[in-house]
């Protein structure tokens, strides 16, 4: 015999299960700690940030079959249309720009880093349209800029944009960020292990366990999906590298001295420009960017693009000395003024022409003087990409780890390594270069800096430490006295008549007259928010509670004092 079933009470019941599971994995997710959840929501989001950043990647190469500069004698003159697609892009990007929100005009990578450092990586929706399209645009009509900036605000945007959805707790808001980001950089030049080092060299900027998981399952996932669509290449391994006998290594070091020059004339020159044009008028930036990239293509053509030509050039058969040191002054000024003016774009690309034409003077010049140095121009090419992005960026070892995968050969490192050194000391302790995209942020009024105390309460959610144990009860004050008789430790909580929810507790008086009832409003706090939050409300008065409320402040889950805040913080567990 079937026993009827009661449909209300096994919907209540799937209710009641949902509910709890949701809570397990919030309270899961508030910890700073290393968990399967965690790991899976990653993987989940790195292969929706993935699928959004081969969609750039396709709708680019499609673009690129009609509008790259195919062959290197390109004729380069204006009856060839192309000679005029950096005008054409920049009146498109405006017209983005344009149809846009003013409020959502910010971009790229520094921006990216702003919003990690300072809103959990909670980056606008609204900005994901103007980045995908704009970039597209940029880097369909030849502006010297690089993929990887678009990859990484389209792959921070995607995996956040689906965290908050989820209504996850701020502080694995900023994990499932940092991870798009790898699984964008890993889809975008098949690099896995390079787009961990840059996650955590130059964005997360610090190294925890509990990161390095998540980061590293989304990069396998955006190398796979990378190799799944355009095969399992390696950019950069047409370039002939021999293994360099030691004898050449003082040669070497006085290379990674030009090189830091280089660099540090490179970031003061771009960032000179930024800042010249910050307050000018959008379309006057972006037409002076058009302008100045048209005129150098219909010079040298090779100096466009995201900086393949410069090392294709680079690296070819008897090059001409007097044409890289031509070349590398127009890749210069064209990503300067690329850059600097605006053009959204990422800078990496750009970076590795100028580093590669370098390497090639560097290896020429030195030929000149010691013939056994003539084999090892590819070598030299890759170490100048190597320390010209890692001394721009102040991430050498992504630069080196990055290299390394996109030339599949380990011979790199140790050359590339004793290079990097002077370059990084001339750079930074002789001309007082900072990070690249930190000084972005100054110049842009962007604030990127948080006291290690709250950095270290951003990492927990408020469910790790609120207290469970509570009571709320009417607003009448023999009731109240009862309660507070049998709370037995347990919070009390009333809501007066004014709907303020406030902290009752009862106060012995000095004189040992009867206990006094005392009473204080206080604040809430969604149970989304991190430790932080709770830090900013009570550490003014370094007294007081507030409250942890879920979906509404009607629903009350917790309560949170400054004592047992303090005794988090005195821990040395955060």
């Amino acid at each position: 015999m079937q026993l009827p079933i009661n449909k209300v009470a096994m919907q209540r019941a799937i209710i009641v299960a949902k509910k709890y599971f949701a809570n397990e994995l919030r309270d899961h997710l508030s910890q700073a700690r290393i968990n399967a959840q965690l790991c899976i929501l990653a993987l989940l989001f790195a292969i929706f940030s993935s699928c959004v950043i081969l969609l750039f990647r396709l709708l680019l190469v499609w673009a690129n079959h009609y509008t790259q500069i195919q062959t290197l004698d390109f004729t380069g003159n204006v009856a060839d249309w192309r000679a005029l697609l950096p005008l054409l892009g920049a009146v498109l990007i405006w017209i983005v720009a344009k149809l846009g929100s003013k409020r959502y005009r910010r971009m790229g990578i520094a921006y990216v880093l702003h919003r990690v450092k300072l809103h959990y990586g909670k980056i606008p929706l609204q900005s994901a349209a103007g980045q995908f399209f704009q970039a597209l645009f940029a880097l369909g009509t030849n502006f010297s800029v690089g993929r990887e900036g678009p990859a990484i605000h389209l792959g921070a945007v995607s995996a956040s944009f689906l965290a908050e959805k989820f209504n996850l707790p701020d502080n694995s808001v900023r994990i499932m960020c940092v991870s798009g980001i790898a699984a964008g950089i890993a889809a975008t030049f098949n690099a896995p292990l390079a787009a961990v080092i840059f996650v955590l060299e130059v964005i997360v900027r610090e190294y925890k366990i509990h990161y390095f998981f998540p980061i590293m399952l989304s990069a396998i996932c955006g190398a796979v999906s990378s190799q799944l669509v355009f095969g399992n290449v390696h950019e950069l391994d047409r370039i002939q590298v021999f293994h360099i006998p030691l004898d050449h290594y003082p040669i070497l070091a006085i290379g990674g001295v030009v090189l830091g020059f280089a660099a540090a004339l490179f970031n003061y020159s771009l960032l000179k420009v930024t800042a010249t044009g910050q307050n000018w008028p959008l379309i006057y930036r972006l037409l002076l960017a058009g302008s100045i990239t048209t005129l150098i293509g219909l010079v040298l053509p090779q100096a466009l693009g995201t900086g393949d030509f410069a090392i294709g050039e680079a690296i070819s058969q008897h090059p001409s000395l007097l044409l890289l040191v031509a070349l590398l002054f127009a890749k210069m000024i064209a990503t300067i003024a690329a850059i600097g003016l605006g053009i959204p774009g990422g800078l990496i690309g750009p970076l590795y022409g100028i580093g590669a034409l370098l390497g090639a003077i560097l290896a020429l010049v030195s030929a000149l003087l010691f013939p056994s140095i003539a084999p090892y121009v590819g070598l030299y090419t890759v170490i100048g990409m190597t320390a010209m992005m890692g001394v721009c960026l102040a991430a050498p070892l992504a630069a080196l780890v990055a290299l390394l995968e996109m030339t599949n050969d380990a011979s790199i490192i140790l050359p590339s390594m004793f290079v990097t050194i002077p370059a990084f000391l001339i750079a930074y302790q002789g001309f007082k270069t900072k990070s690249i995209f930190f000084e972005q942020l100054e110049i842009m009024g962007l604030n990127y800096k948080v006291a290690p105390v709250n950095l270290a309460l951003q990492k927990k959610g408020v469910r790790t430490l609120m207290d469970r144990r509570f009571v709320i009860v009417n607003d009448n004050d023999e009731l109240l006295l009862e309660v507070l008789k049998r709370a037995e430790g347990r919070n009390v909580l009333v809501r007066n008549t004014e709907a303020i929810l406030e902290m009752v507790s009862l106060e012995m008086p000095p004189d040992n007259h009867s206990p006094a009832l005392t009473r204080h409003p206080i604040e809430g706090l969604s149970d989304t928010t991190t430790l932080n939050e709770a830090y900013i409300i009570l550490s003014p008065k370094r007294s007081g509670e507030v409250f942890i409320y879920q979906d509404t402040s009607d629903n009350i889950v917790g309560v949170i004092s400054w004592a047992a805040l303090q005794k988090e913080i005195n821990s040395g567990q955060i």
